[in-house]
């Protein structure tokens, strides 16, 4: 969402973003008005700030906005927030589909009916979007299996990585202190720390790898909930040595060089949705290891610009040992990566912007379903509701402003009649 902002505004036209309230949060530093509505500090049970929509202030800072189009990209409170703003404004509302939000559902919530109830909330507030978009045809098609019916577009995201390399100086910088000898393969993995990651898959590969008496070291740069049973995982089988989990890079400058640095990108997750740490890698001609079939994998010809497993260890391993046994296609998929798959963010928002135009003339003839604003009668009560808060609110700030003005008239007035009678 920064970035859709970020390049909108930079090129496009103006952007606001509302998102809940966070108390760290430094809104000063974006590029962009940023309005925040009210929240709750739900951290513990789902690792962010869970949005309260029905916020009177924040409805009318965003209805004086006057904007001529909506594009949520969260199905929840944000989506809800969103519908009660497109009555108000009637404009269109975009939603994008960015995550396979039932695998987060079924981590946090465990009774199953209301998990379902969780999913219905999801697909009855993306089925009253008047446009669907996906990051990827498997998102679209995750979508689809939660109950979702109606058509969507496949829209990427780009990367805020440039495209090429770094200098051997800077990666030398980055590296500094890591044990990473010379003509040694360096496998890595950017992300969460989470076994349904797939990671798993990678440990036992380079396990079966170790034992085959090949070399390697691989880099873990990320941090999650995951992290430790790893780090545990991986000396219980005897590849500790080799392994280097570096916690979270926050400085892309640092973590492009560490692209830079690697042989072979290795991302086994069958959950992720698009991947964009496989278009990072592409980025610096760092070729991604994947798994047939899933989303990450979508563009990528075996052996190509990428290579491509089955999701199981044995075959993770035969494939990294053919790589070692090569090393100059190895290179040579990873230069195709850079050129078949890199997007960066500018290009991605340039997209939207064109489909934006087509949005606009779509919903001003009236082309998008009316049954997609059936389920908005709750939300068009609670909008009610709201105006006649909002209604109490200025009256009273206008009963304040008139008993003012009137004091301050009866002041002036009283004080000439004073002068007037003591003459």
């Amino acid at each position: 969402m920064t970035n859709y902002a970020t390049y909108y505004q930079k090129n496009f036209g103006k952007a606001y973003v509302a998102v809940p309230y966070h108390p760290n949060a430094a809104d000063e530093n974006f590029p962009f008005p940023v309005i925040r509505y009210r929240s709750f500090d739900t951290t513990e049970l789902l690792n962010y700030r869970a949005g309260y929509p029905f916020s009177v202030s924040a409805m009318s800072d965003l209805k004086d906005v006057n904007c001529n189009l909506i594009h949520s990209h969260c199905p929840f409170m944000s989506t809800v927030l969103a519908r009660i703003l497109r009555r108000h404004a009637d404009v269109p509302l975009v939603f994008t589909y960015h995550t396979k939000f039932d695998i987060d559902i079924a981590k946090t919530i465990q009774p199953k009916l209301l998990q379902k109830q969780a999913i219905n909330l999801i697909v009855d507030n993306i089925n009253a979007c008047d446009e669907v978009w996906t990051v990827s045809e498997g998102a679209g098609e995750n979508l689809r299996s939660l109950g979702y019916q109606g058509d969507y577009l496949v829209m990427p995201n780009g990367v805020d990585l440039p495209k090429g390399r770094v200098s051997k100086e800077a990666v030398r910088k980055a590296t500094e202190g890591i044990d990473l000898p010379e003509n040694v393969p360096v496998y890595l993995f950017v992300g969460r720390m989470m076994w349904y990651k797939g990671l798993k898959i990678v440990f036992d590969a380079l396990r079966k790898l170790k034992n085959d008496h090949k070399q390697f070291r691989l880099i873990m740069i990320g941090k999650g909930s995951d992290k430790e049973e790893m780090e545990s995982y991986t000396k219980e089988i005897g590849i500790s040595d080799e392994c280097i989990f570096t916690g979270a890079i926050y400085d892309r400058d640092i973590l492009r060089a560490w692209y830079c640095r690697g042989d072979l990108f290795l991302f086994p997750s069958s959950y992720d949705t698009n991947g964009l740490v496989v278009r990072e890698a592409a980025a610096c001609s760092l070729a991604s290891v994947l798994i047939k079939g899933s989303c990450a994998a979508e563009g990528i010809t075996d052996g190509t610009n990428g290579f491509l497993c089955d999701e199981n260890a044995q075959s993770m391993y035969a494939l990294l040992k053919k790589t070692q046994d090569n090393p100059e296609v190895t290179w040579q998929t990873g230069q195709s990566a850079m050129d078949m798959l890199y997007l960066s963010w500018e290009d991605s928002v340039a997209r939207a912007s064109d489909r934006y135009k087509i949005v606009k003339e779509k919903y001003a003839n009236k082309e998008y379903l009316s049954q997609k604003r059936l389920s908005d009668e709750l939300l068009t009560v609670t909008g009610e509701a709201l105006d006649s808060i909002e209604a109490l609110r200025n009256l009273k700030k206008s009963s304040k402003e008139k008993l003012a003005a009137m004091y301050e008239w009866q002041k002036t007035h009283l004080e000439h009649i004073a002068e007037h009678i003591w003459r």
